[in-house]
């Protein structure tokens, strides 16, 4: 079995919860990546998230690369796309939209992403990706053409997840959506996390430390800071 998700499932198996840092490569400030390292390296984070729904930059490996110089932490890539793929993380999410329709996001970027991938030696884990109604339209949303799911069909969502697991996945990762208004419930969390077996992701929308408590409680696995971080490295000290 494959290092990162091992050590996810072990993880899982023993109640430690781990903590994603998501980086947007749109968003990074190149000239400091040294210092944006060390915030990581300081943070309680487990591992390091790369990509976006959009991502137009083309130093992604850059990236990558210069975080490698300076940090230890697992990357992975969090791709929108084929074009976001770089052969210098360690493993990469192979998202599919399972909460969407749109047939690109469920298989054809998948398809289009082989030749890239199997040149490589990331780690690939597939992983059911169900974006969740958050107050409003997100990025995912927009650049996916599908529609979230609503926070209120609790069981569709649970249901969806399940699917997502008898297919293969060996994630579930749902997603309020970058600067989501509203981050995925704990009633959602706690009722996906009961009827799965796989480890759980969340993110979206979590704006402090008690959100990402309320989400471990809930029965998170692993939860992303993207927005958050972003918008101040200082997240984890206040």
């Amino acid at each position: 079995m494959s290092l990162l998700y091992s050590q996810m499932l072990l993880a899982k198996a023993e109640n430690q919860k781990l903590l994603a840092i998501l980086l947007d490569p749109d968003k990074i400030d190149f000239e400091n990546i040294a210092e944006l390292a060390l915030k990581i390296n300081h943070s309680p984070a487990t591992h390091i998230l790369v990509g976006g729904s959009l991502v137009l930059t083309d130093k992604i490996d850059v990236l990558i690369l210069a975080l490698k110089q300076n940090c230890s932490l697992p990357i992975i890539l969090f791709p929108g796309n084929p074009s976001q793929i770089s052969p210098h993380a360690d493993g990469i999410l192979f998202l599919s939209l399972i909460s969407g329709r749109n047939p690109d996001y469920l298989i054809e970027h998948h398809v289009n992403a082989v030749p890239i991938i199997k040149k490589s030696n990331l780690e690939v884990i597939p992983t059911g990706y169900l974006l969740i109604e958050s107050g409003h339209r997100t990025a995912v949303s927009t650049v996916s053409n599908t529609a979230p799911l609503l926070a209120e069909n609790v069981d569709y969502i649970v249901h969806t997840a399940q699917a997502g697991e008898m297919l293969g996945k060996k994630l579930i990762y749902l997603e309020a959506g970058s600067g989501a208004k509203i981050p995925v419930s704990q009633a959602i969390i706690r009722q996906v996390s009961a009827q799965i077996e796989i480890p759980l992701i969340v993110g979206g929308g979590i704006r402090n430390q008690e959100g990402i408590a309320l989400a471990y409680a809930s029965g998170a696995d692993m939860v992303v800071i993207g927005t958050a971080f972003e918008n101040d490295h200082n997240f984890f000290n206040s």
